[in-house]
């Protein structure tokens, strides 16, 4: 029974003592003092729009100082504080055991700059939350004109135009050849954009924002294919929001279709006809040259390459008149 007693007495005076070096232990850490203060900014790459000074300058305003009494310092408050921020996605204030006050914020990474109908402007990141401009800095991003509201609070409509752009803007940025290329986006009222390149004064429409890998591989492989022959002058109009084509408008030309599957059964209807009207002795030979030419140029098309010669129209023949038939009584004489 006594071995009992002592049992007890012993894991009783073991609590106590540990509660009371816990208790010295919290007491000595909130009277201790700040020994230090440091400050980590992350999430942006390469634009910086949360200041230092202007962390520094809210620590110091709620007494976060070196040489501070740890418990007096409101870190929760400091946190809401700094969040305020447009630019600060997060702030998380702590201290370690060496009572160093860390101050880690992650920024919000701009993505966009929006020009609006009225002239007003803004930033948005992956989140589509708005951003203000900095006085100092300027993100060297895509610049998407005409969007349609100024209203912070956005209709359905407009947060799904929102939404779209945020995506093109993603696509353009994930690859470095459309990063170089395009300068400018713009918003039409029928919600399709209309991209601006920095090399060239072309107009590049692709539609809405659908199937945005297809429509960027298509322009990626015209430049390959097709601009890099021609030049950057000579076309007014490169529209890929088509499927399986890429229309091209020269300058001063009538818009031009480069479709393969479509020149693939042209082709194949004019060698079927051009075959037929060779075996026709009713048609003049010139009739089936033109037609041998267009379809020489349907080939190449087929190939995806250009045209060797303007398409060439055929003109209505007329037959000649049918030989009346010689009655059978003469035919038998001869």
């Amino acid at each position: 029974m006594w071995k009992k007693i002592v049992r007890i007495t012993l894991w009783s005076l073991l609590a106590v003592a540990t509660c009371t070096l816990l208790v010295a232990a919290i007491q000595k850490k909130d009277s201790a003092a700040c020994t230090a203060t440091e400050i980590e900014i992350n999430g942006a790459h390469e634009h910086v729009f949360v200041n230092r000074n202007d962390v520094e300058h809210i620590l110091k305003n709620f007494g976060a100082i070196k040489g501070a009494i740890t418990s007096k310092i409101d870190l929760r408050n400091i946190e809401k504080q700094l969040s305020k921020n447009a630019w600060i996605r997060k702030a998380d204030l702590f201290f370690d055991n060496n009572q160093v006050l860390h101050t880690v914020i992650e920024e919000r990474e701009p993505l966009a700059r929006i020009f609006t109908v009225l002239g007003t402007s803004f930033y948005i990141d992956t989140a589509c939350a708005r951003l203000p401009l900095s006085e100092a800095l300027s993100a060297r991003v895509p610049m998407f004109t005409s969007f349609p509201s100024d209203n912070k609070r956005l209709s359905v409509p407009d947060s799904l135009l929102l939404i779209d752009v945020k995506n093109i803007a993603l696509k353009i940025q994930a690859d470095s050849f459309l990063s170089a290329q395009i300068a400018q986006i713009d918003i039409t009222p029928q919600g399709n954009y209309e991209l601006s390149p920095v090399l060239g004064n072309q107009l590049i429409r692709i539609g809405d924002a659908q199937d945005l890998d297809t429509k960027f591989a298509k322009l990626k492989a015209f430049y390959q294919q097709v601009w890099s022959k021609t030049g950057f002058e000579k076309y007014a109009i490169i529209d890929v929001q088509y499927q399986n084509q890429v229309v091209a408008t020269k300058k001063g030309a009538p818009v031009t279709i480069a479709d393969t599957a479509s020149a693939k059964m042209q082709m194949a209807a004019m060698e079927k006809r051009l075959e037929q009207l060779q075996k026709d002795t009713l048609y003049a030979a010139p009739v089936i040259k033109s037609l041998a030419v267009k379809t020489d140029t349907a080939k190449h098309l087929a190939n995806n390459k250009k045209p060797i010669a303007k398409p060439v129209t055929i003109k209505k023949q007329v037959k000649p008149a049918a030989v009346k038939k010689q009655p059978k009584a003469l035919l038998k004489k001869q």
